[in-house]
């Protein structure tokens, strides 16, 4: 369209064509159009290149995100795993391969390594006192077996309280949700959305994050609502969801809402519980 109406621009500028650069011998030349039709024809063409200007100016460019097949083939192993429909000897192997093909993944979408020194504390404007008191401060590492899935024992994890009297989900300091933040760098690797009762999973709405610089799988459930997606890339402080009370023992009214929080150490491939107590004490709080 823009050709055409610069080739109209050249002809009333410049004139009619020679007799011999028209494309049959029988065919007169045009008579150049009068100054009326000069201008008409000149109004058309700049208001042609001014829409033109205004489309290109105000159209959104399409932001189509595929999905990390990598991290789909972790989730659905995962699955499988926490509801026991593969053999642990048959999910050890496969784990394995599927972390390598993950962490491949992660590097070539220029995905960064955090130091522990650079951690943050996992919940937004708390920090270790909000975690259970004692000499475990809740983390009981003994029975506990990543491959039973969600019919594991133990509890390798720290629950992190916030102050919500009513139960609604919400800090009461605020009257706002509270972010789950990304304690490590990392990818994400697993993850559910959806939970209701009477629904048996024990940690709900949870997300699994991989850090493939520091060999870790980290674990934040009972989350409300989840703020990231299969194969985004997270960094220390990257808010992943809100605190909630979903799951089948974090729902009971019993249950103070909370995030459960757990790191397993890559050891051989096995992951293996890691008290982070510390590392939590050292992190970085955010507001």
């Amino acid at each position: 369209m823009r050709f055409m109406m610069f080739s109209i621009l050249l002809f009333v500028l410049l004139g009619p064509l020679p007799d011999d650069m028209l494309f049959r011998q029988n065919l007169r030349p045009l008579s150049r159009p009068g100054p009326a039709m000069k201008r008409c024809i000149f109004l058309c063409f700049a208001i042609s290149i001014a829409m033109s200007g205004v489309l290109h100016a105000t159209e959104e460019p399409v932001n189509v995100r595929l999905a990390s097949q990598s991290c789909m083939e972790y989730n659905n192993l995962n699955n499988r795993i926490r509801d026991g429909r593969i053999s642990k000897t048959a999910a050890g192997v496969e784990l394995i391969q599927r972390l390598s093909e993950v962490r491949k993944e992660y590097y070539l979408l220029d995905g960064k390594n955090y130091a522990a020194s650079e951690w943050v504390f996992p919940v937004a404007g708390y920090d270790t006192h909000a975690i259970d008191g004692g000499r475990s401060h809740g983390f009981i590492s003994s029975g506990y077996d990543f491959f039973s899935g969600n019919r594991h024992g133990g509890h390798p994890a720290f629950d992190i309280f916030i102050k919500d009297r009513n139960q609604d989900s919400r800090d009461d300091r605020t009257g706002q949700p509270a972010e789950v933040l990304s304690m490590t760098g990392g990818i994400v690797v697993a993850l559910e959305r959806e939970w209701k009762q009477p629904s048996g999973l024990r940690g709900g709405k949870y997300i699994w994050v991989y850090d493939p610089a520091n060999e870790l799988l980290v674990y934040y459930a009972h989350n409300n609502e989840l703020r990231v997606q299969l194969g985004d890339l997270v960094k220390p402080g990257d808010v992943l969801a809100t605190v909630g009370r979903s799951g089948l023992n974090a729902a009971k009214r019993r249950s103070p809402t909370h995030l459960h929080f757990s790191v397993l150490l890559l050891i051989n491939g096995k992951p293996t519980p890691l008290n982070v107590y510390q590392a939590l004490k050292q992190s970085r709080k955010m507001p």
